[in-house]
């Protein structure tokens, strides 16, 4: 079963970065989903899938996959561009401004 370690994105709820900077090993799914034909819910033979280890480093994690003889592929994170405004929020009330500033 192979496993894929990646540094997680972040939430569409979060303007921040938190929560994102540990390491995650995850098991691929190794059986297909199938419904229930009596109460229509969604299940798996695959219990793997429910498993999801962090890590504080990438290497801590491989480390880990190593150890227990687990086939991985690690996910390099794409770099997030700063999204910094020159002068800021304060910009908005500053007093230099040449239009009268409206909601």
């Amino acid at each position: 079963m192979r496993a894929r370690i990646y540094q997680p994105s972040r939430n569409a709820m979060q303007s921040g970065m938190g929560k994102t900077h540990q390491w995650v090993l995850e098991f691929a799914q190794a059986s297909a989903r199938e419904v229930d034909p009596l109460m229509g819910w969604t299940s798996s033979s695959d219990t793997q899938t429910q498993v999801r280890l962090r890590f504080e480093t990438r290497e801590e994690a491989i480390a880990y996959a190593r150890q227990n003889n687990i086939a991985y592929t690690v996910i390099e994170p794409s770099p997030r561009k700063a999204n910094i405004r020159p002068r800021g929020y304060g910009e908005n009330f500053a007093t230099e401004r040449r239009s009268p500033w409206t909601h």
